[in-house]
């Protein structure tokens, strides 16, 4: 299979156009003014180096200055400081930006009733330490990180993909993988059973999931009534296609394909 080769922030759309535009911030709170926070951060500086720590939405967040800080942080948070539960970890990409990873661990308290956030950044190819001895719940999430984002987790006991299929090239949730994945994604199940030789003879791959064509007996059996696969199409009725089940919620009007009218310019 051909080596996926990186592309800078495939994904990137301009959603304003205005130079003067400044999309707005969340507000960060001094962590003084929560008390139980203020304890549980004085106990982390510790044990780890913290570059910065503030409150949002309710919940402490932590930038650390090394990324094996996690381990000790992780071990004082569920052991000293009750946060029992790691609900979730993963990484965002800033690598077209910035030139890495932030990734991020979201505990919680429910003695304290309190959630904490754990980041830092790493550059490419760079690892992290699993937190699977710690949180048992890092296990699959951390072979999601992985997976999406490319990102080791060393110590993890069984470090593979979980969504991806084991040869799968390249990682989806890059912003530098396309949207439409790129030719390996778009013809992976034709090379896989079939061989790149069948390319032109299958065709390719629809990756539209929510088109279903009445015609299509191949795929479907024909809308209105189960016919074999293949069946011949020529009794189709275009006009016949109800939007609305026999014996369900009464509309206003009766929802079909033969009452239905198509503008050519918006009122």
């Amino acid at each position: 299979m051909r080596q996926y080769q990186d592309r800078k922030n495939a994904q990137a759309k301009a959603y304003y156009n205005d130079r003067f535009y400044v999309a707005p911030q969340i507000p960060k709170e001094d962590v003084a003014n929560d008390e139980i926070f203020a304890k549980d951060l004085e106990s982390i500086k510790k044990k780890a180096d913290v570059k910065e720590a503030y409150i949002q939405r309710g919940q402490l967040v932590i930038i650390l200055n090394n990324r094996h800080d996690i381990i000790e942080v992780a071990k004082l948070l569920k052991n000293k400081l009750t946060y029992t539960q790691l609900s979730e970890l993963s990484a965002v990409d800033f690598l077209a930006d910035r030139g890495e990873f932030e990734v991020f661990y979201q505990f919680l308290s429910m003695d304290k009733r309190k959630r904490l956030r754990v980041k830092f950044a790493i550059k490419e190819g760079q690892a992290v330490d699993s937190l699977y001895d710690i949180y048992k719940s890092a296990d699959w999430a951390e072979r999601e990180m992985y997976d999406m984002m490319g990102i080791v987790a060393n110590g993890h006991p069984n470090l593979k993909r979980i969504l991806m299929p084991d040869d799968w090239t390249g990682h989806p949730l890059r912003k530098s993988y396309p949207l439409q994945g790129d030719e390996d994604a778009q013809w992976y199940e034709i090379d896989r059973i079939f061989g790149k030789e069948y390319r032109d003879v299958v065709g390719p791959e629809i990756r539209d999931t929510k088109r279903v064509d009445q015609k299509d007996t191949e795929h479907f059996a024909r809308i209105g009534h189960e016919v074999p696969r293949g069946a011949s199409t020529k009794d189709v009725d275009e006009n016949f296609k109800e939007f609305q089940e026999e014996g369900g919620v009464p509309l206003v009007t009766r929802f079909s394909k033969k009452n239905q009218k198509i503008l050519s310019d918006r009122k």
